[in-house]
């Protein structure tokens, strides 16, 4: 069952010092998701976070984390909350703002590098 096993995963719980890019954003619930990436050849190398959340928040990040590895760069921002919902299949509906969550976080997490690209030209 995908929804246990990304949601007792802590294989890429791991706070990152000096990331390539990061992301932090905390819901309305008052769960937090903290993305950390390693970025090479355009391409997400790794992808490493932490929560404060239940275990919903886990299973949603954990899923980002899991689609969004080796993605190009323009192919993580295709990635969904509608997509974590599909792939954990069991995810109790109203727990899909945990989606919306994991996913916000790692967006900003690519903005962030997408900003920091543009300024240094």
């Amino acid at each position: 069952m995908k929804y246990l096993e990304m949601a007792l995963d802590s294989q890429r719980h791991e706070i990152v010092e000096n990331p390539d890019a990061h992301g932090k954003k905390t819901g309305d619930c008052g769960d937090s998701v903290e993305f950390y990436l390693s970025i090479r050849d355009n391409h997400l190398q790794s992808i490493s976070f932490s929560t404060d959340g239940c275990l919903n928040t886990n299973a949603c990040a954990n899923t980002v984390a899991r689609l969004g590895e080796g993605k190009s760069l323009e192919g993580a921002w295709e990635i969904t909350p509608e997509m974590i919902i599909e792939y954990l299949e069991t995810l109790p509906s109203h727990e899909t703002h945990c989606a919306e969550l994991a996913v916000g976080a790692f967006y900003l997490a690519l903005s962030g590098y997408r900003d920091k690209m543009e300024e240094t030209g």
